[in-house]
């Protein structure tokens, strides 16, 4: 995926400040908050970022759990990448570092003008969307065998 991206943001047809910007971000910094309207993909240059849910415990108890680190490289907005939608996740930083905020209708029109490194790019995206999808389908199994473990519902299995 870092290899697509970086050759649309060093095309001249997709011009910095309109199509893309980079965002410099210091540790504990809030990149994206969960439930905010967005269009647009961040693509991490350098630092770590922690995707983190809001999980309500009770009726005064909420925690902000992370799934997942994302490193150098990694993608992350792409499900609100055309169409104006509510981010999934909150995003904060872990160490210091930097984004490139790439806009969806910008990028959706640069990649019809340019079909094969389009292909390219959805193609890296679907890897993405599989890569994850998997992971989560793996801590749905992990977290189901722990509740039957703990409820001692096993048992009667």
């Amino acid at each position: 995926m870092e290899n697509v991206l970086k050759e649309i943001i060093q095309s001249p047809q997709f011009v910095q400040d309109d199509a893309w910007k980079q965002l410099d971000f210091k540790s504990n910094e809030m990149i994206v908050k969960q439930g905010e309207l967005a269009n647009s993909l961040f693509f991490i240059q350098e630092g770590v970022l922690r995707v983190t849910g809001h999980v309500e415990l009770g009726e005064q108890k909420v925690i902000q759990p992370g799934f997942c680190d994302l490193d150098a490289g990694s993608v992350f907005g792409e499900a609100c990448l055309y169409e104006e939608s509510q981010r999934m996740a909150t995003i904060i930083a872990v160490t210091d570092g930097s984004v490139i905020e790439i806009d969806g209708k910008r990028l959706d029109v640069f990649l019809d003008a340019h079909p094969i490194l389009g292909y390219h790019f959805y193609k890296q995206i679907f890897e993405v969307f599989a890569s994850r999808l998997n992971k989560a389908n793996q801590r749905v199994e992990r977290l189901m065998a722990w509740g039957l473990k703990v409820h001692e519902i096993d048992k009667y299995l």
